[in-house]
């Protein structure tokens, strides 16, 4: 009888603290033999920085792993969803994809601290547009333009866009491991948990 697949529910922003606790995760799975992951994602979105590193690793590692959008994913949690080599969605779901930004706290800057903030910019945007064009089929224009748009996709119209392979209500099978990472902004912590979800 074959195993029950580890499931993690991240539902979550993509911060330093829950991108870390993600890997660390994998990593305890992988040094247990762990070979095929099922990732479940609902996230507003976050840090590209956190979002491109999570997407490097999960494309990056022997593992077999599937994403799944439960609730909305949105920003560069697209990316961090197109880390699974097959993605799926719920029924009642979103995907939105927008450009990036940047937050100034610098007070005054200096004309060359902005055109390296531009160039940051630019480049994370280009970036965030290859992940998403070789995981979808899109060419890298079009899906700059989608993003300069604030695309937003139903779980059928992001099917037609090759973004999710294929649309299913059920999360994971009876017995499944879930280990659960979410983030309590109030608290600046990240909570794991693990359950089975047979209870």
């Amino acid at each position: 009888m074959p195993q029950p697949p580890v499931v993690i529910k991240f539902f979550a922003p993509v911060v330093d603290t829950t991108i870390n606790t993600l890997m660390q995760v994998i990593d305890q799975q992988m040094g247990r033999g762990v070979r095929q992951l099922k990732l479940l994602i609902s996230s507003p979105g976050g840090s590209v920085f956190h979002g491109l590193s999570a997407y490097n690793y999960l494309r990056g590692i022997p593992m077999e792993i599937t994403t799944h959008n439960f609730g909305s994913v949105d920003s560069i949690g697209v990316v961090l969803f197109c880390g699974g080599q097959r993605r799926l969605s719920v029924p009642q779901a979103r995907f939105l994809l927008h450009g990036a930004s940047a937050t100034f706290r610098d007070g005054q800057l200096e004309e060359k601290q902005v055109e390296e903030r531009l160039m940051g910019l630019r480049i994370d945007v280009e970036n965030i547009a290859k992940i998403v064009a070789a995981n979808t089929g899109k060419s890298i224009p079009d899906v700059v333009q989608a993003m300069h748009d604030r695309l937003t996709l139903n779980p059928q119209e992001a099917q037609t866009w090759g973004l999710v392979h294929d649309i299913q209500t059920e999360l994971f099978p009876l017995g499944s491991q879930v280990i659960s990472i979410q983030y309590q902004e109030n608290r600046q912590e990240t909570q794991r948990k693990t359950t089975r979800g047979d209870k």
